[in-house]
């Protein structure tokens, strides 16, 4: 029965990053031939990205009611973390993480399987849920080794 559920929530997932593209036509047809598809960042989310080892790290001490998708490349090491597009300056002080400009893009594989070395870490559940930045900054930043919750960031 968990895994009926799970497998529901990939698919809303996939539907909503369907939802986010420019063209979904041409989303499917990349990804029907094992290709990335671009998507754009600034309309629906902003895009950061970070070392995939501080990535992993983090999502772990991010409550899932504030984190949202992270997409991986396990062979280049990298994540990005899908942010609202009116995201502020909590961020600016995170060396080692780089906020893209509206109009980036992001190449992202299906939600439901990953391609070329790129994966849903945390995959989109089809809710529209983004990352608190925020809570992404604490978890990144300095003395981030402490889990955040909505309780602690206060």
């Amino acid at each position: 029965m968990a895994l009926q559920h799970a497998h529901h929530l990939r698919e809303a997932g996939q539907d909503w990053l369907l939802s986010c593209a420019d063209d979904p036509a041409a989303v499917r047809s990349a990804w029907a031939a094992d290709q990335l598809a671009g998507f754009p960042s600034g309309t629906h989310w902003t895009v950061a990205e970070a070392p995939l080892a501080q990535s992993m790290e983090a999502v772990k001490r991010i409550r899932l009611a504030s984190r949202g998708p992270v997409l991986a490349d396990v062979t280049a090491g990298r994540a990005w973390w899908l942010l609202p597009c009116e995201l502020g300056d909590e961020l600016d002080d995170i060396w080692h993480l780089t906020v893209h400009p509206a109009g980036w893009l992001l190449r992202c594989p299906p939600v439901l399987y990953p391609v070329r070395g790129r994966v849903w870490m945390e995959p989109p559940t089809g809710s529209g849920q983004l990352t608190d930045p925020s809570f992404l900054g604490a978890a990144l930043g300095p003395g981030g080794s402490v889990r955040i919750t909505e309780e602690a960031h206060g």
